[in-house]
């Protein structure tokens, strides 16, 4: 049973989200819970984001709204590569065949992710309905998928959302062992480059946090994301030498 008594706001299509500070917090039943209804265009997704909100629900359910806090992310500079990955890393980047792309095969990507559940839940919340609205959100430049490619095949990859050089990861896949891994490491390499210093996880998982996410408080997140936001944003697109700037830092012990 919710122990906060504030009811959940429903919003019409294109209404204003309420402040994330008015999410539900300890203590109810959905942490960091804002808001359900809207609509998942183009433009209220960009304003959710940009506001620190993202959708998540499931088939049945209304359009939900989230804002937890703490939030869970990866800061570029804190990834954990740790010494397994970095071989990996090596073999796949001196093998004729294996390469990473950027937006060649955003669909693919997003139906991937939504056969491969999040960590702990049995199901998907990559629902249909998500599914079209991140490809428009693609189509408009706002959504972005890094893929693991070998031999002509998509084995892994994740897509996220960006404005400016805020950039909010959404979900990842494999379809063999560290592809997932590769991915994530080319968009930390990207970012590195880039001058983007954080990437949203939305929400804490041993996984993550074993490449080294961490949470910070909502503000923190709020006040980093108001400030990316407002630079313009990096041309996406992965060039090989961005390995360097993860190779050439030293490698985790385990």
């Amino acid at each position: 049973m919710r122990t906060r008594s504030v009811p959940l706001p429903w919003l019409e299509p294109g209404e204003e989200f309420p402040a994330a500070s008015q999410a539900w917090g300890p203590g109810s039943d959905a942490p960091g819970l804002l808001a359900a209804g809207g609509s998942l265009d183009v433009d209220s997704l960009c304003r959710a984001y940009g506001h620190g909100i993202f959708p998540w629900f499931s088939t049945g359910q209304p359009i939900l709204w989230w804002s937890p806090d703490p939030r869970m992310v990866l800061k570029v500079d804190q990834f954990r590569l740790h010494r397994s990955l970095r071989k990996t890393l090596q073999k796949f980047i001196s093998t004729d065949g294996c390469e990473i792309r950027f937006d060649s095969a955003f669909d693919d990507v997003i139906s991937a992710c939504a056969n491969s559940p999040r960590e702990g839940q049995d199901g998907t919340w990559i629902v249909p309905p998500m599914v079209q609205a991140y490809g428009e959100l693609h189509r408009a430049g706002h959504a972005h998928s890094v893929e693991t490619w070998i031999n002509g095949r998509l084995v892994g990859g994740l897509y996220c959302m960006a404005l400016g050089r805020a950039v909010f990861g959404e979900s990842m896949f494999a379809r063999m062992t560290d592809a997932s891994k590769i991915a994530l490491a080319a968009l930390v390499a990207f970012c590195r480059h880039q001058g983007i210093t954080l990437i949203d996880c939305q929400q804490n998982t041993q996984h993550l946090a074993s490449l080294g996410a961490h949470e910070i408080t909502r503000v923190d997140f709020l006040r980093h994301i108001a400030a990316a936001q407002a630079q313009p944003g990096p041309r996406w697109q992965f060039d090989p030498l961005y390995w360097r700037e993860l190779m050439m830092s030293p490698a985790e012990s385990t």
